[in-house]
């Protein structure tokens, strides 16, 4: 960065070696030290924006790690498959598209089709009959004309006729065949399946002219408007978590940026080869483009402690080491600070616990904004 000074001063100590087979006679146990400096003029401290801060005693959660993945209720996740076997007529859908709920989604066509509405139809049509004979072998026993045979014989009839009708009835609707159409002699070699549910195509298993058999899944359809986590945590830890707590957890594989959730449902049973629990979350925030089977790591937060910590943008890092500036002393207008080694322990909320403070007292003051200026690049 322009117009900032960096001082390093190095104090080595070194053997002095003879020349040729002379050996050396003289050692010294001084040992190396390094120590670093930063200055900063008070101009440059002040048009960068740079500031000043003390450690303060923060609130730090204790945290239970875990993994999971992004999943959608049962409610809001359709398998569609035949209520009877057919060949596929019409596919119009491809996976990703978008469908409403009752929207088409796939024609199947099939002979069995014709066969049901063809029974229903011959049902129907002797439902008046038998009805009618039931009714005048009915009034005929009452008045002690006609015998209790067939009065009964009558009355059988009629009823496994009409229990078959509806039988046959409610298999049409199941198909979205209508009635109304088989009693008007309007008989279709087709039916279609309708949408459930709002969502997405995410599998699409057959294609036109393709049989579909009974119970065989074709499609399936996850409306994304409602996603929440499910967890595993593991015995061990799983009398820590409780519903109501929060939840912070990351997609690895897509960002770095850290959402929130919280506990909503603690699973009551463990499973027995792996000895984890279930936990369900709720989002706070379901706007984040979250899809249904992404990888997430998670953090619950069971309790809290109370700690030193200093604002994360104090802390720089170099070779893998952490390191605070920590201000030495302010002469002639300016700033000097000393690099500080230090030990992190959880961060939350903008905030890293300072874990190990045995040259440091909250009385030192530290460079807390502008590091990443000094050590970003």
């Amino acid at each position: 960065m322009k117009n900032i000074s960096f001082i390093y001063a190095s104090f080595l100590a070194l053997l002095i070696a003879g020349c040729g087979n002379q050996k050396s006679t003289e050692t010294s146990n001084e040992e190396s030290t390094e120590t670093s400096t930063v200055i900063v003029t008070q101009e440059q401290f002040n048009s960068s924006r740079f500031a000043l801060g003390n450690m303060q005693k923060q609130t730090f959660p204790n945290m239970v790690e875990t993994s999971g993945m992004i999943d959608v209720p049962p409610s809001n996740k359709a398998i569609i498959t035949a209520l009877m076997g057919g060949f596929v007529k019409k596919t119009p859908l491809l996976v990703g598209d978008r469908v409403k709920k009752g929207q088409p989604l796939i024609t199947l066509e099939s002979q069995e089709f014709v066969k049901m509405q063809q029974e229903y139809l011959e049902v129907f049509n002797q439902l008046d009959f038998l009805k009618a004979e039931y009714d005048r072998n009915k009034t005929l026993f009452e008045e002690k004309i006609a015998s209790q045979k067939n009065y009964l014989e009558a009355k059988s009839n009629y009823e496994t006729f009409l229990a078959k009708y509806e039988g046959l009835k409610k298999q049409l609707q199941m198909l979205n065949i209508s009635p109304k159409n088989v009693e008007q002699r309007i008989i279709t070699p087709e039916a279609v399946i309708y949408s459930p549910i709002d969502g997405s195509i995410t599998k699409m298993h057959v294609s036109s002219g393709s049989y579909v058999s009974p119970s065989m899944e074709i499609l399936e359809i996850v409306d994304n408007e409602h996603v929440h986590l499910e967890l595993t945590v593991f015995e061990k830890d799983i009398l820590k978590v409780k519903k109501g707590q929060e939840i912070q957890f990351r997609i690895p594989e897509a960002s770095e940026e850290t959402f929130g959730a919280e506990v909503y449902l603690v699973g009551t049973s463990i499973e027995d080869a792996q000895r984890t629990i279930k936990v369900h979350g709720h989002l706070k925030k379901e706007d984040g483009g979250f899809l249904p089977g992404m990888f997430v790591d998670a953090k619950i937060m069971t309790d809290t402690t109370k700690a030193w910590g200093l604002p994360e943008e104090a802390v720089f890092n170099v070779e893998g080491s952490s390191y605070l500036l920590k201000l030495i002393s302010k002469e002639g207008g300016n700033l000097q600070f000393e690099r500080v080694g230090v030990t992190l322990g959880d961060s939350y909320a903008g905030h890293v616990e300072i874990t190990s403070q045995e040259k440091l007292s909250d009385n030192d003051q530290f460079l807390v904004k502008g590091v990443y200026d000094l050590f970003g690049n």
